[in-house]
């Protein structure tokens, strides 16, 4: 990709506010791209906000599912790309009120890609999906032929979404391509009861963290600004029709074990003796997960340059400095 390649172009970001819609919209504008980015809840504390991002952009405010503001959003500010990151991503949450996560995740994708089809500016959608897309299954780690096959709600939600970005690349060979995700962290979730940013915030002020699972569950955790790199170069794709409609996983590759996760992060604290609590009360969660991202490295020249180590240590730095205990 060209060195210059964003100067100038009008880029609409959905979830701008989130974990890595924050660090994403910083690195276009950075970029000297014009980002429009989809607002719905003042959220102050978000990275957006703190790095002071949003008085650079132009903010749309409303709701995912609002059609006509999405149509309007793109023809008025003649957009080229879209990021679409907005969802409801935590799984106790869809576990809890599917409907809304249902309403977000899957009826929010087909509206925001109808509107996308809609508008001649458009020249590529990139989609958010999820390793959850592909719910639980033996075979790991996970390919991206591998079939999507979500039973619980939130994995159902990111399988739909997932499914329908490839329709409307097929179907109307529409310029689209799909991002699955290892879990993301970095400074700026501020989900406390996802396991990194709620054991970074115990550890920090010398409480034990709590595991909710029984500590052997496998993840797989990307540094948000490997992803964020990856992401900027999955839109190399939209120059070649026979992309359209990809999927690429962005992971390390590498799983970790709750309790070692934890462990390692109560290592490099300055409380090195804490002892975590274990629930083990999670349902509707699967086992383990993690990528293979091949496919990235062939394909996008990606690859993730962030050890776990080295991606800890900078996201302690920051909650450290968002919680006001340096």
């Amino acid at each position: 990709m060209e060195q210059n390649f964003w100067r100038g172009k009008s880029i609409f970001v959905t979830g701008c506010t989130g974990l890595l819609g924050s660090w994403l919209t910083e690195a276009l504008v950075l970029a000297e791209a014009n980002v429009v980015g989809l607002v719905r809840d003042h959220v102050p504390q978000s990275q957006l906000y703190r790095s002071g991002t949003i008085d650079q952009i132009q903010v749309v405010r409303g709701e995912l599912c609002d059609y006509e503001l999405l149509e309007r959003t793109m023809a008025e500010y003649e957009v080229e790309y879209v990021y679409h990151l907005a969802a409801q991503t935590i799984v106790g949450t869809a576990n809890r009120a599917p409907m809304s996560t249902f309403e977000t995740n899957i009826r929010g994708t087909y509206m925001l890609l109808e509107a996308a089809r809609r508008n001649a500016t458009i020249k590529g959608v990139v989609v958010s999906s999820s390793d959850k897309a592909y719910g639980d299954q033996s075979d790991l780690p996970y390919v991206e032929e591998a079939p999507l096959t979500g039973k619980h709600p939130y994995d159902v939600s990111k399988s739909c979404a997932d499914l329908i970005a490839q329709t409307y690349a097929h179907s109307y060979k529409q310029p689209v391509v799909i991002i699955r995700c290892a879990n993301m962290y970095g400074g700026g979730d501020l989900n406390w009861n996802r396991i990194l940013p709620g054991t970074i915030r115990s550890v920090l002020i010398g409480e034990r963290p709590i595991i909710r699972s029984d500590g052997s569950f496998k993840r797989d955790y990307l540094f948000v600004k490997d992803a964020v790199q990856g992401y900027l170069t999955a839109v190399s794709c939209f120059a070649d029709a026979a992309q359209y409609g990809e999927a690429f996983n962005f992971g390390m590759g590498r799983p970790v074990e709750a309790l070692d996760l934890v462990k390692t992060i109560i290592g490099v604290s300055d409380y090195p003796d804490l002892e975590p609590i274990i629930l083990d009360e999670v349902e509707n969660e699967i086992q383990d997960q993690y990528l293979c991202s091949d496919k990235a490295r062939r394909v996008l020249g990606w690859e993730p340059t962030h050890t776990l180590e080295v991606g800890l240590v900078e996201t302690m730095a920051w909650y450290r400095d968002f919680l006001e205990l340096s």
